[in-house]
């Protein structure tokens, strides 16, 4: 990326847009004869230059396994690693690196937390709440901790295809029975930013363990542990410009040295004898076996683009992006914008009167757009809103208000076709 010394001397947010987009060689590419327009990035973001280059150089100068060895290319490895976790802590303001885990990614951060925690702390008759929201990482690992334990889970509803939370009976969900409340900040789906902060104070003040889904929140607006006061919060590393195959579960200290290991293996030991083990500091007991060090030298190159950038400045660039494109899409008859209607994050899904979501993005494809159509991992969800799919575009910094030009004609001609 270029010195963001020259990014602040551009006047035009178009010029300042151009030379980030030199960032990501992926779009400077065609598909199917038209200029890539990317429009998934809720499903992944595209990786700048910078992280590429990092994963590479480490493979060629500095892999090895790290901890156990005392050479210089372990001492290398091991340094890029911890240092990414330093870096993790100070991305989402943790109070110590002690309280990163490195994951796969935020399913894998969520299992944990149900498996560990919730095997250790949950009993029949606890309740286990979330919302209705939830993306499939955030539901499934739940039903089969209340299907070992005998505990219930409980849902916080949604209005309806205007995809706010249903506050109103909050206090009343908060019940003595609840111990653990685990809530998606954004949704992937409606685009929705539920009040994290405001939820997670109520659920602290009746002593209940919050967790927090971030995995669309953190490569789109500044992200602040202490200030949410949520005791666990799951990322993923391939949804913030960084490679797949790493993610953080940050979880608070005194709960983390409570919790017993996820999995066994190497590394997450201290000593090991023919008939018992003893467990490793933490956040070491958490993570078992070869850890992903090429992900973790691309998650902190990724952390440090976008801090470069500016999160403040990414919020606004995708509320714009999704203002914009909500905008646009009203022109089109007989199309629904799911969500609400306004304050929504960089994500909207659709509905075209008797065009399925899959013959939307097949078509859209033949134009160079890569949309997205299907259920998001919301099947829950979709039924209550009495949905089959939707059709979603999702932004980042790097997408133009050219690109969701180019969709909603892409969009206009797709409706002649079918109503032909």
């Amino acid at each position: 990326m270029e010195d963001t010394a020259v990014l602040s001397e551009i006047e035009s947010g178009q010029e300042r847009i151009d030379l980030i987009r030199k960032d990501f060689p992926i779009l400077d590419q065609s598909v199917r004869g038209h200029t890539l327009a990317y429009l998934d990035n809720a499903a992944t973001t595209q990786k700048p230059r910078v992280v590429i280059e990092a994963i590479k150089r480490y493979y060629e100068k500095d892999n090895s396994n790290v901890h156990r060895g005392i050479h210089e290319l372990s001492n290398r490895a091991t340094a890029a690693y911890e240092n990414a976790r330093v870096r993790a802590a100070s991305f989402i303001n943790a109070g110590s690196s002690k309280e990163i885990i490195f994951t796969r990614g935020t399913t894998e951060g969520i299992n944990l937390v149900a498996s560990s925690w919730g095997r250790k702390n949950l009993k029949s008759g606890d309740v286990i709440l979330l919302s209705e929201m939830e993306h499939h990482s955030n539901m499934v690992p739940w039903q089969l901790l209340a299907e070992a334990t005998g505990a219930d889970i409980c849902y916080i509803p949604v209005t309806g295809r205007e995809g706010l939370l249903d506050l109103s009976g909050l206090d009343d969900l908060l019940s003595e029975r609840v111990r653990i409340l685990s809530l998606i900040h954004i949704s992937n789906s409606l685009g929705t930013i539920n009040p994290v902060t405001e939820i997670c104070r109520k659920a602290k003040e009746k002593g209940i363990v919050t967790l927090v889904d971030a995995a669309q929140t953190v490569g789109h607006q500044p992200l602040d542990v202490q200030e949410i006061q949520c005791d666990f919060l799951a990322f993923s590393g391939h949804k913030m410009c960084g490679p797949t195959g790493i993610g953080v579960l940050y979880g608070r200290e005194q709960l983390l040295e409570a919790m017993p290991p996820y999995q066994g293996g190497g590394e997450m030991i201290s000593n090991v004898e023919y008939h018992q083990s003893r467990w490793n500091e933490i956040p070491h007991k958490f993570e078992a076996g070869t850890p992903n060090m090429a992900g973790a030298v691309g998650l902190y190159t990724a952390m440090d683009y976008l801090d470069k950038l500016g999160r403040d400045w990414i919020d606004e660039a995708d509320r714009e992006l999704a203002d914009y494109a909500v905008n646009r899409l009203k022109e089109l008859p007989e199309l629904e914008i799911l969500g609400p209607p306004t304050g929504r994050a960089g994500i909207v899904s659709f509905l075209i009167k008797n065009v399925h979501a899959h013959d939307i993005v097949t078509l859209t494809d033949r134009c160079g757009i890569a949309l997205r159509g299907g259920h998001h991992c919301n099947q829950p969800l979709m039924r209550k809103l009495g949905v089959e799919s939707t059709a979603r575009a999702s932004f980042s910094f790097y997408n133009t208000t050219q690109e969701i030009d180019r969709l909603v004609e892409a969009l206009k001609e797709i409706q002649k076709f079918f109503n032909q």
